[in-house]
């Protein structure tokens, strides 16, 4: 079976962030070489979308709906409901995640 993936726009702007920072703090090629490394990741939840885990902050929680894969040191978040998968959040690992989350995932 293969699942859709829907992008929050949430999600869609982190990607964008991300974009602007490697391409301003770096260049555009490596900019462009990592978007399509994080999309070819995000594409790859179509087949296989149970192979993430839990990200760890919320294991604490009790919350296990959320799912996280890496594309070091990215962090893309994201929920499986019936054929369709939700991106929430594309962050850098080396942000304050429980933060964010508490922002996004936990109103």
């Amino acid at each position: 079976m293969k699942y859709k993936v829907l992008i929050d726009p949430l999600a869609k702007q982190d990607i964008k962030e991300i974009f602007f920072y490697v391409a301003s703090n770096d260049n555009i090629s490596s900019a462009d070489k990592l978007l399509d490394s994080i999309e070819k990741t995000i594409s790859k939840l179509e087949e296989y979308p149970e192979r993430g885990h839990i990200p760890q902050e919320l294991r604490q929680t009790g919350i296990k709906r959320y799912l996280e894969i890496h594309y070091k040191p990215y962090r893309i978040i994201y929920e499986i409901e019936n054929n369709l998968i939700y991106i929430h959040s594309v962050l850098d690992g080396r942000r304050n995640i429980q933060e964010i989350f508490s922002e996004r995932l936990l109103r």
